[in-house]
This record gives C-alpha cells, structure tokens and sequence, in this order.
C-alpha cells in the first residue's frame, strides 16, 4: 500500500537554516520565479531571485510546509514576500557556499507569465525506466575553493596600514548526489 508522504523539501530548507543561524550565517535561497512567487519582480533575472532570508534582512518569517513567507525592505520600500517551497531550487550559506540545491517539482515549471523557462534553472530527467522520483534527487552545494586558497585573517598586533587584498573567489559548484 503506497501511503502518500509530505515533501522533505519543507524540513531540509528549515534545517539548513537552522544550520546557518547556529554558525553565524547568512541563509540564502535561490528562487525559480513564475506567477505564483511574489517578490519585486524588478529583482528578477532570468526568472530567479535569490533572497536573504536571514534574521538581520527578515522580519515575520515563516518558513511553512507550503510557503516561505516574510517582510523585507527593498531599495528602502517594505515588500511582503511569499515563496511557494516546490519554487525554492538551494539554500546556501553567503560566507561559504555550503547548502543544498533541489530538482524544480513536477508543476513547478519555472516559466513566466508568457515566457519560456530559464535555460539556468535546474530540471531533472530520470532515464527511460528508472523508478527515481524528481523528490528523491537531491543536489549539494560544494565549494570549488581549497581551504588554502582563503586568506588568513590578520594577527592581533598587525600594524598592516591596508588590509590584505583577496582575489575574488569563484562562484560555488553544484554537484548531483545520488
């Protein structure tokens, strides 16, 4: 008897964030944007967002089996934001890339009023006869950085008249985990 079971989507997001918050953090989440997402359309690029969800940039936020919903300022302007969770694609660390990406959900198209998808948003495709699940395919975050490539924080005591300057690190990489 197959009994219907609820999303992990909703659960991981939430633990991410928890993990985020507990180790000075800045939680992020990118966002596959069509109509059903609210948020200031005129931050979208490429039909996503990705949006601070962090206490200091939050207020009111929920982060719901169905919806991530809160209150934050743009360009100084107030906005209510409401995300549907099958519509959240990763939640990430700011400081260091680590988190997790999702597959979209079936429904979830990704695809503007009137528009056609974004070639950037992930989709899935299981091979002709496997049994995987869009919900059983799970892709992590993995930082393309070598531990020795960061900088070292100056010494107490260190009377460098200008901070060292660091090259700019690349962007994280998704790698598909099965």
């Amino acid at each position: 008897m197959n009994v219907p079971t609820t999303s992990t989507r909703p659960y991981l997001i939430r633990a991410l964030y928890e993990w985020c918050s507990d180790n000075g953090f800045t939680p992020y989440v990118a966002v596959s944007v069509d109509e059903t997402v609210q948020v200031p359309r005129e931050y979208v690029k490429d039909n996503e967002i990705v949006l601070n969800i962090g206490l200091d940039a939050t207020s009111s936020l929920t982060l719901g089996n169905e919806y991530i919903e809160f209150k934050a300022r743009f360009g100084g302007k107030a906005r209510e934001i409401l995300v549907p969770i099958s519509h959240v694609v990763a939640i990430y660390a700011r400081e260091n890339g680590q988190g997790m990406a999702f597959p979209l959900e079936p429904g979830s198209t990704g695809v503007p009023v009137g528009g056609a998808a974004s070639p950037s948003v992930p989709t899935e495709a299981a091979a002709p006869g496997a049994s995987e699940t869009p919900e059983n395919k799970i892709m992590q975050l993995v930082d393309s950085v070598a531990p020795a490539a960061i900088p070292s924080p100056i010494a107490p005591g260190d009377d460098s008249p200008e901070p060292p300057k660091t090259p700019p690190r690349p962007r994280p990489s998704l790698t598909r985990v099965k």
